[in-house]
């Protein structure tokens, strides 16, 4: 059996086509390679009429074969399932000699409808897209075409189909099996497909659903070989010089208020790509991370190959900017690949860059989701109206028990796109807009519609996707109240590098008699926080009388601001108990119930204000002291003694907390600052 199949350009979806050809053995011989399409366009979507010139001139040279069986087809949107001999099994149970793949719904001419034979079940209709029969039937059936290349070729057959005498003398049937259209589902078994699957292009979602099953068959992923075919045209850069390496324009974007951006910058400048091959293009929308922005290019932009920046007071909108970023890259003959990043982005694999390069997608975006949560940057399917819907396979992708390469209708947030294709299908200049779409669906409308297959990759992991919903800006430091909404990043950020260790017991030292020493907080976490206080400003005035606690009356008073007063009272019991209390539990065992704590505020000693504090117990089971600044830097003096033991920390180290009981046992008092500002911050803690 001989196969023939039209051909324009060799599209990804021809290329999955001959795959599944190749897998089958199917002999292909293929029509109108990188021949220039005639055969109609979207303002007379009928055409066609140049398959059938295609086709009636390749069967010329079959003259003296009437008992070659030909399977004429189309590749971009067609997947075959089975081989052969199940297929002419099929044809020759139809008992026709010329099989036509039947339809649902009456296409191009309604008025025909009437003319169609009844049938008891089944579809009724005849579609053009594939068939089969025998060579000198085929030559009979197309000998009359006469038509123009953008004649409907659907018509043209339709008709022969239509006229008694020549349906007899082609002797023509239709077959909903021989050649399934329209059938699929997400839950499709691919085990019990036999027949070629074939998509009309016309409609999307019978698209997308080939789509997925093109993910999986034949045998393109299954859980006993995973992925077979995500090392095949790989574009390897291994070796290559830093100036040889393709030229990037990296799209940032700032919609909106976004924790993290500090560190969103750091990453970016970390990525494992020569910075003069990288040209930046920056979107920051938002008047609260103008100062981030311009310090980041004052300090870091001439590191790059180039830098453009639009900002809010430009008032370019999100659609625009994106626009305007992908076109800089579509119009400069030195680019070769845009990479689109969303500010919201954690993108912790330095080598995201070389390895969606590597895998040399037209379309490709890296797998990023929500910390623990199902909310990712792609969708696995599309509802009728064209929104989101969870695909059978989206769990498991997302959740990494199915890695591989997988085509999908719907990416965001990060992805890569070669710059050829900008200048080739994607050349329209406004991919970001489609009818009332946002932004980011109307761009992969838009991708979808001309035909280019967008990838999403789990094989590494790269990273995930902060949450923006909570983010507040009343505040001078405003990820210190991420805790919550953004834990992990809050957690590196915030938390000392070492604190794993101490909470394993090897950095925790014992200065004095049950007086503990560990790393907790990192220097920006300290910095942030006295900044925080002293941007609130109103500093206790170290009198016994405060209103602020119960009773009104402070014994051993400070100067000092509660952390309820800039309202981080609550983000202080979180980190208490997410960092606090599992090594309290390690150190002061029994301790197992949640902590509650009394008061936790930070003090400020100063020499002219208040330089020391007077013996005293706490009022507290234990309490813990974190020094926030640096002794011989930021001041001199300060420590803590405990009288008891006649035992003293004189040189407490920035962002490292003493842990000790407070009442009964260890009588203290904070020792004289003599130079500079002291600050700590202190929490009585009762398990």
């Amino acid at each position: 059996m001989n196969l023939s199949l039209l051909l324009s350009p060799q599209t990804e979806g021809f290329q999955r086509f001959r795959r599944s050809a190749q897998f089958f053995n199917y002999k292909v011989q293929v029509l109108g390679l990188d021949e220039e399409w005639k055969g109609g366009d979207d303002k007379k979507p009928a055409g066609g009429g140049q398959k059938v010139r295609l086709l009636k001139s390749a069967l010329k040279q079959y003259v003296d074969k009437e008992d070659l069986i030909i399977l004429f087809i189309e590749s971009y949107d067609v997947l075959f399932a089975s081989g052969p001999t199940e297929l002419l099994k099929k044809f020759k149970q139809a008992k026709s000699k010329v099989v036509f793949s039947a339809e649902n719904y009456i296409y191009p001419d309604r008025k025909l409808e009437a003319k169609y034979p009844q049938v008891r079940d089944g579809k009724r209709f005849l579609g053009s897209g594939g068939f089969i029969g025998y060579a000198s039937n085929l030559k009979k059936l197309v000998e009359e075409w006469k038509g123009q290349d953008d004649d409907s070729d659907q018509l043209f057959y339709t008709n022969v189909f239509l006229d008694p005498e020549k349906r007899v003398g082609c002797v023509i049937g239709l077959s909903g099996c021989l050649l399934m259209r329209h059938e699929l589902t997400q839950g499709v078994d691919a085990k019990k497909l036999s027949c070629p699957i074939m998509c009309n292009m016309v409609n999307c979602l019978l698209q997308l659903q080939l789509n997925y099953l093109g993910n999986y068959i034949p045998q393109i992923w299954t859980f006993e070989t995973g992925c077979t075919v995500c090392d095949e045209g790989l574009r390897s850069l291994t070796g290559f010089k830093d100036e040889a390496l393709p030229m990037i324009l990296i799209g940032i974007f700032i919609e909106q208020p976004t924790p993290f951006l500090s560190q969103f910058f750091l990453r970016l400048r970390n990525l494992r790509y020569p910075k003069q091959r990288i040209q930046l293009f920056i979107h920051n929308h938002e008047q609260h991370h103008l100062m981030q922005v311009d310090s980041f290019v004052k300090e870091h932009g001439k590191e790059y190959l180039a830098v453009k920046v639009i900002g809010p007071d430009d008032e370019v909108e999100n659609a625009e900017a994106r626009n305007l970023g992908m076109d800089l890259c579509r119009k400069d003959p030195g680019c070769d690949y845009y990479f689109s990043l969303d500010a919201e982005i954690v993108l912790k694999n330095t080598e995201t860059l070389r390895i969606l390069i590597e895998q040399n997608k037209l379309v490709i975006a890296p797998l990023v989701s929500r910390h623990e949560k199902l909310w990712s940057n792609f969708w696995g399917a599309l509802s009728p109206d064209g929104y989101y819907a969870r695909s059978e396979d989206y769990v498991d992708i997302v959740q990494r028990r199915r890695v591989g390469l997988w085509n999908v209708p719907y990416i965001s947030s990060v992805y890569l796109v070669k710059a050829k294709v900008l200048r080739s299908e994607l050349d329209q200049g406004d991919l970001f807009h489609s009818g009332k779409l946002d932004t980011d669906m109307a761009f992969c409308h838009n991708v979808r519609n001309q035909g280019v297959f967008m990838y999403l990759t789990n094989r590494h992991q790269f990273g995930h996707i902060l949450s923006l919903e909570n983010y507040q800006t009343t505040h001078l430091h405003n990820d210190l109240w991420q805790i919550f909404s953004n834990p992990e990043d809050w957690r590196e950020k915030y938390i000392h590098e070492n604190y794993t260790a101490a909470l394993k017991g090897k950095l925790v030292e014992m200065p004095c008699p049950d007086v503990y020493w560990f790393p907790i907080f990192t220097d920006i976490a300290c910095d942030e926080l006295v900044e925080e206080m002293e941007h609130y400003g109103q500093w206790s005035t170290g009198d016994n009388t405060d209103s602020r606690i119960q009773g009104g009356y402070e014994n051993v008073p400070t100067i000092d601001i509660h952390m309820n007063q800039i309202g981080f009272e609550r983000e202080w019991y979180k980190f208490l108990l997410d960092y606090i209390a599992p090594i309290t539990e390690k150190l002061y065992p029994g301790y197992y119930t949640k902590t509650q704590f009394e008061l936790a505020f930070v003090v400020r000693y100063k020499p002219d204000e208040q330089p020391s504090l007077v013996p005293h117990h706490d009022a507290s089971t234990f309490t813990i002291n974190i020094a926030l600044n640096r002794v011989g830097t930021d001041y001199e003096g300060g420590g803590c003694r405990f009288l008891r033991y006649n035992c003293s920390i004189r040189a407490p180290r920035k962002g490292w907390t003493l842990m000790h009981p407070g009442r009964l046992t260890h009588y203290h008092e904070g020792l004289p600052t003599t130079k500079g500002t002291r600050y700590i911050a202190v929490s009585f803690l009762d398990p």
